[in-house]
């Protein structure tokens, strides 16, 4: 995996660095953490990694589009490295947990604006909202 990784760096013209490398790696096998996670999973393989270095490789990261950072009203951000496929998000009102939803329908009609403002849309941000099924029992069983 982290050829993978070498190699979507540098299609963005981005040298290959352990952070880097480390931070995608993170991101691939935790979706949606926040950045504190991120810098504790990053720090277990580099342990000498500065805060900063991993906020700069999220930033660059962000910017060139290799990751996507959401933040749903109310939360702290997070970063997943699934990007480009116009997903959504299904987060839970209790513990925050987030997860994938893809788009409702094949053509992605919410690239479809009523009323686009003469803006080019090329993404949408949608989120669901409700209670994942391990906040549903605890409700229920109370």
């Amino acid at each position: 995996m982290t050829s993978d990784f070498e190699a979507q760096l540098r299609s963005v013209s981005l040298r290959v660095t352990r952070p880097r490398v480390a931070v995608l790696t993170a991101l691939h096998e935790h979706p949606h953490v926040d950045t504190d996670t991120v810098i504790s999973l990053v720090r277990d393989e580099l342990p000498a990694v500065s805060h900063q270095a991993v906020y700069d490789v999220l930033r660059v990261l962000t910017e060139t589009r290799l990751i996507r950072r959401i933040q749903p009203m109310g939360a702290n951000a997070r970063y997943e490295t699934r990007v480009g496929d116009n997903h959504h998000h299904v987060v839970c009102r209790s513990c925050g947990a987030i997860a994938d939803v893809a788009c409702a329908v094949g053509h992605a009609p919410c690239l479809t604006a009523a009323d686009d403002h003469g803006f080019v849309v090329d993404e949408a941000e949608v989120v669901y909202w409700g209670m994942c099924p391990r906040c549903t029992a605890e409700r229920t069983s109370q």
